[in-house]
């Protein structure tokens, strides 16, 4: 048996890996275009911010221990040109001498990876303008960060540009971000992510949302960044950060069938159209865990059990991929923001139907020393109460739950699941009743008719038809900021002042961020009245109400 795997990095150095495993009788050669076949391609913005302090840290695997403990023939600086499904073969071509050959196999794994995405504007070729895939672009990046660097551009929001903005900024260039969505990680619901965004911009990042980059043009050793309302930024480089695209053509050319977006499709098994061909990583499509569509999302932890599968499969081991459920995280100057399963405007655009809600929790017991607030959101079905998915942001404890809330998806569980789910606490771990534990209580809720919600996305449009709001907070918090048109009458006075509550009208209660609203909407439905709690409370409201 030989295996011939084009590229390594996650998916084909853990298919090679897994390969050597199962038998020690193969010929497993991988063949690399860069100059190292495994590294921690995640780090790299820490090793050009000075965090990572030794470039060694990021390879995973060194050549030396690939060939010497797994007995891998790995080949860098060596890139393959054409695929050849008849002749069952490759062409290499050495990179550093120019020297072409053909190169047999029996099983070909293709793990090519995503480049960079370079728009053609005027001026993207200029040296000043860097992106990030290898070690090679980190080390050019950290070199124009150490030399001299004031001033930065980073065109893009996403993962990889908040990462290197805050990198950056701990250099101390001044950076500018530029994003031509409505907000940064566009991934995420927008109201999710909006305090991360007035976060950075206290931490001395220049934000530019809803804008784009026209042109680059030369200035001495600088290069001026011409905005698409004709601004002009300034910079001693630019760092492109706006997503990456398969890197398919050689697929393609070789008639292995790819989807729209350029993605190789591929089985459950990491199979292609053409036998014996096996593609894993960012270079292929997969399908979403949830719905079943046909789905890209370039992340270390898929590409890794793709490797694997496809080695189990060469090997007649019956490993499935189960798809894609696009759980992530990122972190940028002590926030963290993370995600899982389906977004509510992926839900919105597909026209699945959702209910959601919010809350507030804090990542231990309050009663603690250091307890601090997250964010969470909730999205599941209204039918049935699947989750479909979950994002939550603050400081500490927002990973935990969101792996636990993936699990959960997994599993194909319900929000009545989470009510049960058994999770570690003590005071400075958790709570009692863990976040994940509370969102179950408040989804169950809903769909039980125990919690009626109403969110305050809506509720400008809800007050037009006589919506009755409810401040239920002390004095001192109403005063200090509500809701226009809101009427306080704190929770502890509502049983003796309920007169003063229109029995004829809707009413939306709310308070700081949910539960003494959720107990005013009780006592008013006992009453006989139309009432709904405003999920995420007041905190919630002021978050929508101020994007900036």
């Amino acid at each position: 048996m030989k295996i011939v795997i084009v590229g390594g990095v996650a998916g084909g150095a853990s298919a090679a890996a897994r390969a050597r495993r199962l038998s020690e009788e193969a010929e497993i050669v991988v063949i690399e275009r860069g100059a190292h076949p495994s590294f921690a391609n995640c780090g790299l913005p820490y090793y050009v911010g000075g965090e990572i302090e030794s470039r060694d840290k990021l390879l995973v695997a060194p050549i030396q221990l690939l060939r010497e403990r797994l007995k891998l023939d790995v080949r860098v600086r060596s890139e393959v040109t054409k695929i050849d499904p008849q002749a069952k073969a490759v062409t290499v071509k050495e990179l550093e001498s120019g020297k072409e050959y053909t190169e047999s196999y029996d099983s070909l794994i293709i793990a090519t990876g995503a480049s960079p995405f370079r728009p053609p504007l005027p001026g993207i070729d200029n040296e000043r303008i860097v992106s990030l895939r290898d070690l090679n672009d980190a080390d050019r990046m950290r070199d124009l960060a150490i030399n001299g660097a004031t001033q930065a551009v980073i065109v893009g929001a996403g993962f990889i540009g908040i990462e290197v903005a805050e990198n950056l900024i701990r250099r101390g260039i001044k950076t500018t971000i530029v994003e031509l969505a409505n907000q940064i990680l566009p991934p995420w619901d927008q109201e999710m992510i909006l305090p991360l965004q007035r976060h950075l911009i206290a931490e001395g990042i220049d934000l530019r949302l809803g804008a784009s980059a026209a042109k680059f043009e030369s200035d001495q050793d600088k290069i001026n960044v011409t905005m698409n309302d004709s601004s002009v930024i300034p910079a001693d480089f630019v760092v492109l950060c706006i997503g990456v695209r398969p890197d398919s053509k050689l697929a393609a050319e070789a008639g292995i069938e790819c989807g729209p977006r350029g993605g190789i499709r591929v089985t459950s098994q990491m199979e292609t159209n053409i036998p014996d061909i096996y593609a894993v990583g960012d270079v292929v499509e997969t399908k979403c865990s949830i719905t079943g569509d046909p789905i890209q999302i370039p992340l270390a932890g898929p590409a890794n059990r793709q490797g694997r599968i496809a080695a189990d499969r060469i090997f007649q081991r019956d490993s499935q991929y189960r798809g894609t459920q696009g759980t992530a995280v990122v972190g940028m100057f002590g926030q963290t923001a993370a995600m899982t399963g389906m977004s509510e405007k992926v839900l919105r655009a597909k026209g699945i139907s959702y209910e959601k809600i919010y809350l507030h929790p804090t990542d231990h017991a309050g009663y603690f020393p250091g307890a601090k607030q997250m964010l969470m959101k909730l999205l599941f079905s209204p039918d049935d109460g699947k989750i479909l998915g979950a994002q939550a942001a603050g400081t500490s404890g927002v990973d935990k739950r969101m792996d636990v809330i993936a699990m959960a998806i997994q599993a194909g569980m319900t929000v009545y699941d989470l009510e049960e789910a058994e999770l570690c606490y003590a005071p400075q771990y958790g709570h009692a009743k863990d976040p994940v534990n509370m969102a179950g209580f408040i989804a169950s809720g809903v769909l039980r008719g125990d919690q009626p919600i109403i969110h305050a996305s809506t509720l400008a449009d809800e007050s037009s038809a006589g919506l009755f709001i409810l401040d239920v907070r002390t004095t001192g918090e109403y005063a200090k900021g509500h809701i226009p048109g809101a009427v306080n009458i704190p929770i502890e006075e509502l049983r003796d002042r309920i007169q003063e509550v229109p029995a004829d009208k809707s009413i939306a209660t709310y308070c700081q961020v949910g539960q003494r609203g959720y107990l005013a909407t009780r006592l008013l439905l006992q009453h006989g009245m139309n009432a709904r709690n405003i999920s995420g409370g007041y905190r919630l409201w002021s978050i929508l109400e101020d994007p900036s």
